[in-house]
C-alpha cells in the first residue's frame, strides 16, 4: 500500500470515528482537542474531506480497471 493511501486510511478512520461521536454522544473529539472552530480544527477536516474525494476517485478508478 502506498504512503498516501495509508495517510487517506488513517484519516478517513478518524473522521469516521469523530463522526460517530458527534452522532452518539454530541462530543466533537477533534474540536475538544484543538479547539472548536480555530484554523486547525479546520484544516483538518478539510484534510479528511480531501482525504474522502480522494479515495471516491481512486476507488472508481479501481473499479473501472477491474472490469
Amino acid at each position: 500500500m502506498k504512503t498516501l493511501d495509508k495517510i487517506v486510511e488513517i484519516l478517513l478512520i478518524v473522521g469516521g470515528l469523530n463522526w460517530g461521536f458527534i452522532g452518539l454522544a454530541d462530543y466533537d473529539i477533534i474540536g475538544n482537542i484543538f479547539g472548536p472552530g480555530t484554523g486547525l480544527t479546520r484544516a483538518i477536516f478539510t484534510l479528511i474531506g480531501v482525504a474522502a474525494l480522494y479515495h471516491v476517485f481512486h476507488w472508481a478508478s479501481m473499479k473501472k480497471r477491474g472490469r
